[in-house]
Formats: C-alpha cells, structure tokens, sequence
C-alpha cells in the first residue's frame, strides 16, 4: 500500500483510524531510556495496520463484470478451491477487481473472442497485499498440505519460494494482472492442458508436454491477451500482465468486497 493511498483512506474517513483511549495508554512511553523510541515504533505500525483496514476501493479500480462483456468469475481465493484450501486474506467477496485500463482491454479481448463462441474465466484479478502475506505464511507451514494431491503433487512444498510459486510481491497486487482461462458460451472451460494454479512445469505456456487441442488453445488465449496489450508470463500460461499497467510501483491493499 502506498503512502498516499493510505492518506486518502484516512481523509476519507478522519475519524476511522481514531485510537481508543485504552490504546493510548498501550502505547504510552515507560520510563526506561528507550522505552519512547519502542513505543513511537509500535504506535506508528499500529496506524499503518488500521490504515491498511480502512482503506477504500480507489476510484481508478472497477469491477470487471460490469465492463467486460460474458465474463464468467470464479475467484478462488474468496472460497476453498485452492492451493491452501480457505479463503484468503483480503478476499471478502467472489468480485474481479481491476484497473480501468486493464478492465477496458480485457473487454476488447471478449468482444474479439465472442464471434469465436468463446468467453473468458477469470480466477484472480486484484489481489490484496494482505493475500499475499497469507500465501507466504502458508508457505512457511511445511506441516500444511492438504490440497499437494491436487494442485503441487510434484513439488516439495519447501522449494516452493526457490522454484518461484511464491513470492513476498505479486503484480496482482497493482491491479491490472489477470488469472483466467477460455470457455465455451456455456461456461464450459477449454481444455488447457494443466488446471488452473497447477505447480508444475505442464502449467509452462509452452511446454510441448501436454496435448495438442491445449497447446492450441493456449495459443489462442495468449495471441487474443497480446493483441490487446497483455504480456504472458513464462511459468503459467493463466497469467497476463497490462504492458502499460497504470501502477506499476503501487501495492495495494484494501480488500475486495
């Protein structure tokens, strides 16, 4: 979240953040030299995590539904149906999340596809910081797998950092990054060689592993995605990326609802 972002959240609403009196004495310095520093430090972290619950959806962020034209949402991480096996932090609804310009050029991608019979699927879009963070803790939990049948039977859960399927960032998180798949105008998803999420290196966009029809469909997905300025990312072939993403160094965090 940045800094300015969280400023706006607390001009919004001045009184949101307000500390309670009991939080005041919480924080209040002890007579041991140090103690004010320590206790500056602690008030101050304490701001930023009321900030960083506070904060609003951004005018510059839209729901994509209601801009693109049949895409069907399926968010993952506001259910149970995925990796970690819960709903993740930050997700308070099932609602696709992007950046203005990144929305208007996945609506030009459907309206291309559309004559085709074809619609798109999105599993993620924004992605709160606060998620991420989740994903990291989950990571760091060895004893947790109960979802490693399904979605990383292949990998050991403590090179998941080393091999790149988590990280301590992620680009959703500035708003115009997009997880999805092609369908048929009945919602039925394409055959796209691995599922959704799948850590593996079958979810490689080129990986000459799987079948034809996905390696097909794959192309089409990206080649539909890059006509309309979307960059692919080389280890799933779900990801793209607006090349011209409004927020390019911004990390935001308020939650989606």
């Amino acid at each position: 979240m940045s800094l300015n972002s969280s400023l706006r959240a607390k001009r919004s609403n001045p009184g949101a953040g307000a500390p309670a009196p009991g939080l005041l004495r919480r924080f209040a310095p002890r007579n041991d030299g140090g103690g004010l520093y320590r206790s500056l430090i602690a008030f101050l972290a304490w701001l930023c995590a009321q900030a960083a619950v506070a904060q609003d959806r951004p005018a510059a962020f839209v729901d994509a539904a209601t801009i693109v034209p049949g895409l069907v949402v399926e968010m993952r991480y506001a259910g149970a149906h995925n990796f970690v096996g819960r709903p993740i932090d930050g997700y308070a609804a099932p609602r696709c999340l992007l950046t203005r310009p990144a929305a208007a050029a996945l609506a030009a991608v459907a309206r291309d596809l559309q004559p085709r019979g074809l619609v798109l699927k999105a599993f993620d879009c924004y992605r709160p910081s606060r998620a991420v963070a989740d994903f990291v803790r989950w990571a760091r939990d060895l004893k947790d797998q109960k979802m490693k049948a399904e979605f990383y039977p292949g990998v050991d859960k403590r090179t998941l950092f080393r091999d790149g399927y988590i990280a301590s960032h992620s680009g959703h998180s500035r708003g115009s990054t997009v997880d999805l798949t092609l369908a048929n105008a009945e919602g039925h998803e394409l055959d796209m060689g691995t599922p959704f999420d799948f850590f593996s290196l079958k979810s490689w966009p080129g990986n000459p592993a799987v079948g034809p029809a996905a390696q097909g469909n794959r192309r089409t997905l990206a080649e539909a995605m890059a006509k309309h300025g979307f960059r692919s990312y080389k280890r799933e072939w779900w990801h793209f990326t607006l090349r011209h993403e409004p927020f390019p160094q911004t990390y935001f965090d308020f939650a989606v609802k």
